[in-house]
């Protein structure tokens, strides 16, 4: 089995979220067909997982919609926390707005 490496969710969430994404098609498919995606060529110079540029393998695909899934929900929840301890500094200030 390959070693297991530990993955920054926020900097691959950083990374998808500067990838160039547009719609395309294959040579081979009738003009009307459209994918919508980043460009091989991106992916890899992006993530390095391919190393021929020319496909993206789903399993990293997944993988990289996983993290950033999680990195999105732990900021969420970071936001949510942030905004309820500011709703309850709210609602201990008096009726002036100076705390008590």
């Amino acid at each position: 089995m390959a070693p297991v490496g530990a993955v920054n969710g926020y900097a691959v969430l950083e990374t998808v979220a500067a990838l160039p994404i547009s719609t395309w098609r294959y040579l081979w498919e009738p003009e009307d067909v459209r994918h919508l995606g980043p460009m091989a060529q991106d992916w890899q110079v992006a993530f390095g997982f391919n190393q021929d540029g020319t496909t993206i393998p789903v399993v990293d695909g997944l993988g990289v919609a996983l993290v950033c899934v999680q990195a999105l929900n732990r900021r969420v929840e970071e936001l949510t926390a942030e905004v309820d301890r500011l709703r309850s500094r709210n609602t201990h200030r008096d009726p002036e707005g100076s705390t008590p």
